[in-house]
């Protein structure tokens, strides 16, 4: 009996209707449209109680006969939720082994994980939280948010949610991967390798910490893995653009050259450019981000790669902005990116709640589309949806988000998929795209962007109220695209 036809009796018998009943889910609409079906075969959920289903990979099975039967026995729980064992879904909190490498203020450095025993996948989360990048802001940062820069009060137990979580109706395609989260406390993009020094007050060891997590790992079932994708949202979106080569590195230097490094940077694809008006230079949220980079790295002693290095000497902080670092990167990268990021538009002080946005911010927010577009045109894997958001992958709602019908599981789908039949010489596969980029031109005109509330009512918006609240002119615009009003209107409607 080959694998194919025995995982497929296993699954006949799974299937039964009792198993498929237990297996309901429901979920929420966040949306009021509803979400147009991705081609096949992916994942697939229509709003409401409906029973789910997910792609099961044959190609992988064959290839990993060690992990068949674990792969069984978790489809198998997870479709079956209504067994009286009860499935532990948590990471569990873990200190690194080398405690000369801390949080910003000394205390232990660490990592949360969930194993899957038989599983050579692994997936290494890196937390966002912006930075700070003096003494003055650090110890703000430190009085109200210190939970991003010291261990002393983190839970022993954390529940993956989006790309981390063990479900596979929340996560169709990574569900059963060994999945990590490294917790951000050294407020330096992931970029420090420095102890804590009277001068500073804090130690800045970001990189240095993500090393150890790897070097930890390996006595844990890493030496084995097949594939380690590092994701990050945020700030650590920037840090897998910063350490994606780094990890692959010092597998290859110890030995493992095996495990095949991949990056995932969600939301950290960050523009350098003019503000659309300067304040004074206070924190993170307020500055310019070349400003706060160019003091950041001198204060945490930040590194960069190599590559990248080289290329800006005297001036690396270049390195920081993903259309300047990614050139330079080896590895194979996917970038997830919101082409109007709400923390792009906070640097570059767009306000977009209180008083409805004037004719120059409203220029300036469709610009910064435009210019994200442009620096992600030549990047091969990514995908770019039209919303004002910020942070996707571990977000419960990231399947629903789409782009030209295909959904972010899919397309990360789409790119392993690709990646696996590069290295075996074969033909990409036809209808699996990887390049998704929304040419919309502005805010949630994809009608599958996240629901947005308004800050002080909580109340829903959909996209003609929330254009009306941001200033948009339909008569004037209409006018610029040689329409009907009625005619706009109605394309603003259905999300065209």
């Amino acid at each position: 009996m080959t694998a194919v036809t025995m995982f497929s009796s296993v699954l006949l018998l799974m299937l039964m209707p009792s198993g498929a009943l237990c297996a309901r889910r429901f979920r929420g609409g966040r949306n009021p449209q509803p979400r147009r079906a991705p081609p096949p075969p992916t994942y697939r959920a229509d709003r409401g109680d409906t029973t789910e289903s997910f792609p099961l990979d044959f190609t992988a099975v064959e290839e990993n006969m060690d992990n068949f039967m674990t792969q069984v026995k978790n489809l198998a729980q997870s479709l079956y939720p209504c067994s009286a064992q009860k499935l532990d879904y948590d990471m569990k909190l873990n200190f690194l082994a080398n405690s000369s490498v801390t949080c910003n203020d000394g205390s232990a450095a660490g990592y949360y994980l969930k194993e899957s025993r038989g599983s050579r996948r692994w997936l290494i989360f890196l937390e966002g939280g912006w930075y700070c990048f003096n003494k003055e802001n650090c110890d703000s940062r430190y009085e109200t948010m210190r939970r991003l820069m010291s261990s002393s009060k983190w839970p022993q137990t954390k529940t993956g949610t989006g790309i981390l979580s063990s479900l596979p109706e929340e996560n169709p395609h990574w569900w059963n991967a060994n999945m990590v989260f490294i917790p951000y406390c050294s407020s330096d993009v992931w970029s420090g390798a420095t102890p804590k020094t009277e001068q500073s007050g804090y130690a800045f060891m970001g990189s240095l910490i993500i090393q150890e997590v790897v070097k930890d790992l390996l006595k844990k079932g890493l030496d084995n893995a097949k594939v380690l994708l590092l994701a990050g949202s945020s700030a650590g979106g920037t840090g897998v653009l910063l350490n994606v080569d780094r990890v692959a590195e010092l597998l290859e230097g110890l030995g493992h050259t095996g495990v095949q490094v991949r990056g995932l940077s969600d939301s950290g694809w960050f523009l350098d450019n003019k503000q659309y008006h300067c304040t004074d230079c206070v924190d993170a949220a307020s500055c310019a981000p070349t400003e706060t980079i160019k003091r950041g790295i001198k204060y945490w002693g930040g590194v960069v790669p190599e590559r990248c290095r080289k290329s800006y000497e005297g001036e690396e902080w270049n390195c920081f902005f993903g259309y300047r670092v990614f050139p330079s990167i080896k590895s194979p990268v996917f970038v997830v990116q919101w082409l109007f990021d709400e923390a792009q538009l906070t640097v570059d002080n767009i306000q977009l709640t209180g008083q409805p946005v004037q004719e120059g911010q409203w220029r300036y927010i469709q610009n910064l589309g435009i210019e994200l577009r442009n620096t992600l045109k030549d990047v091969p894997a990514m995908f770019a949806p039209a919303c004002l958001s910020h942070e996707v992958i571990t977000r419960n709602y990231w399947i629903d988000v789409q782009v030209k019908g295909t959904s972010l599981p899919r397309a990360l789908h789409c790119w392993d998929r690709s990646l696996h039949d590069n290295r075996n010489n074969k033909a990409p596969p036809k209808g699996c795209p990887v390049h998704l980029i929304d040419s919309c031109p502005w805010p949630h005109c994809n009608p599958t962007c996240p629901t947005i509330r308004d800050q002080f009512t909580g109340q829903e918006m959909n996209v003609i109220q929330f254009l009306m609240h941001m200033g948009f002119d339909v008569q004037k615009m209409a006018q610029q695209q040689g329409m009907d009003p009625s005619r706009l209107l109605g394309m603003l409607s259905s999300g065209s």
